[in-house]
């Protein structure tokens, strides 16, 4: 059984930083993504790996103060987020889709396994 597990949300000042992390386990992956909800949103893209490789992809939104990384060994994905401002604030996913490719994938209609998310606040 595939399960993907969100950590790391929490509430931090404008300015701040935190570092969510996603344990999979049940298969491999050849990319991985974060999503984040906020409430009366859409689900936004907010970063991509592939794991072998390392590429990785951003929105403009959060290029410069998100960093997406993986540790293979440990079937894990983390995303390090710098510069929170109150627009950061949501419902953050972790995803990864069924096919083993090269493509990274930024729709969130393209990815197949979901966490059930951990929550960011960032107060002002």
């Amino acid at each position: 059984q595939v399960q993907l597990a969100e950590s790391g949300g929490g509430l931090v000042q404008a300015g701040g930083s935190l570092r969510l992390s996603c344990a999979a386990s049940g298969r491999t992956f050849s990319s991985m993504g974060w999503f984040r909800q906020a409430p009366g949103k859409e689900r936004e893209f907010v970063a991509a790996i592939k794991l072998i490789g390392g590429n990785t992809y951003y929105p403009d939104s959060v290029k410069g103060r998100f960093t997406i990384s993986r540790d293979n060994a440990k079937n894990t994905v983390y995303l390090q987020m710098n510069s929170l401002n109150p627009e950061d604030t949501a419902l953050y996913y972790c995803a990864a889709p069924r096919l083993f490719n090269t493509i990274i994938y930024t729709r969130a209609g393209s990815y197949d396994y979901w966490g059930q998310g951990t929550q960011v606040t960032v107060s002002s």
